[in-house]
């Protein structure tokens, strides 16, 4: 084996060929940013002529996927004459044969789909932000609700028929395909059926489901997603949920377990808890958040160191925890100004007694460091 001549070859292919290559690469890559460039001028184009009539943003990406696409096949075929492949004589083959058939049809379904699922979601979007527009929180929630039902319906659709139709190109049987894989998806749509017909939850509602809490940040026939307090997102299949516990339904109530000491004055509490409340209903940030006046349910419970006091306040969906946290804060500092006693666990020592009334002395011992 001649290294020299191996060489040499390697070094005339690199040259010639190798270049080439890097240059329909580099060419491909080139026109891309360049047709990104050309798109996105245009639809800013097109924004401002419509002053803001067309949602060009989520078109731009629709577009971009297309030309991309066509892109990266012109320079496939350019890459493949390039190395010398002899297109009649592959067709021939087998694999030709079944690219030109099954292939293409298998690429043409999911470029189809692709774009479709796109293009409807846009159309969607666009139809409900005017079915949104001028409404109250709960509508807004509603329509919220009701887009992301439509679009996922759209999308289950086109993609169930796509899988079926590639499949069916590759000679699959799909009938026992599907029998296995959709027991669950039609328990979790018929139950995610169920939750929407009865407007159990909506976007920005704040649930627990399943043993996860959190807001509602989207909900379909087949899943809900929550993200918690922490910023956790959790995924629910509609079929594991059993009981829904909404707590921003129509309205919310925060209720209040208000301490004191035994010698405090329950009446002197209870007046003072309603001048808070009335304060801040008249307060200009927390007052439009309560809905009705303080409820005072009463005593409700002597505890080891204190009476329980039960409270509750009536307010906009969702606002019952700042409302709450307000309160406290403002009760806090009310009960110190007036010497009311929130106690915290006292220890009371009992020496006893005899039976002719006198108490036992109490030993104390100290001891000096």
């Amino acid at each position: 084996m001649d290294l020299k001549l191996i060489f040499r070859d390697a070094g005339q292919w690199v040259l010639a060929d190798g270049l080439r290559m890097l240059l329909i690469i580099v060419g491909a890559a080139v026109a891309i940013k360049l047709a990104r460039f050309l798109v996105e001028n245009l639809m800013g184009r097109v924004a401002r002529c419509q002053q803001g009539k067309v949602k060009t943003e989520k078109l731009t990406p629709v577009l971009l996927y297309l030309v991309r696409i066509a892109v990266l096949l012109l320079a496939f075929v350019f890459l493949l004459d390039m190395l010398g492949v002899d297109w009649p004589a592959f067709l021939q083959t087998p694999v030709g044969m079944w690219l030109v058939g099954s292939g293409l049809k298998i690429l043409l379904v999911l470029a189809v789909t692709s774009v479709l699922v796109k293009l409807l979601a846009l159309l969607v979007d666009h139809l409900f932000s005017h079915l949104g527009r001028n409404q109250d929180d709960e509508m807004v929630k509603r329509a919220d609700t009701l887009k992301g039902v439509v679009r996922s319906v759209i999308t289950i659709a086109l993609v169930t028929i796509a899988l079926m139709m590639v499949l069916g190109n590759l000679g699959l049987d799909i009938g026992p395909i599907l029998a296995s894989a959709g027991v669950q998806l039609v328990r979790d749509v018929i139950n995610g059926f169920f939750i929407l017909m009865d407007d159990q939850i909506r976007v920005g509602d704040v649930v627990s489901i399943a043993g996860q809490s959190g807001m509602v940040e989207s909900v379909n026939l087949r899943l809900t997603r929550l993200r918690d307090l922490s910023g956790n997102v959790h995924y629910v299949r509609n079929g594991e949920i059993t009981v829904v516990t909404n707590m921003t339904k129509e309205y919310s109530h925060y209720v209040f377990d208000v301490g004191v000491a035994y010698r405090e004055n329950v009446d002197e509490v209870i007046a003072v808890l309603r001048q808070i409340d009335e304060e801040m209903r008249l307060d200009e940030e927390f007052g439009k958040d309560i809905l009705e006046p303080l409820e005072i349910l009463g005593l409700d419970r002597f505890a080891d160191s204190a009476v329980i006091i039960r409270v509750r306040t009536k307010t906009r969906p969702g606002r019952q925890w700042e409302v709450g946290r307000e309160f406290n804060r403002r009760m806090k500092k009310r009960f110190d100004e007036l010497g009311i006693e929130i106690p915290f666990p006292h220890v009371t020592l009992y020496m006893g007694q005899d039976k002719d009334g006198s108490a036992p002395a109490m030993n104390v011992r100290t001891s000096a460091k």
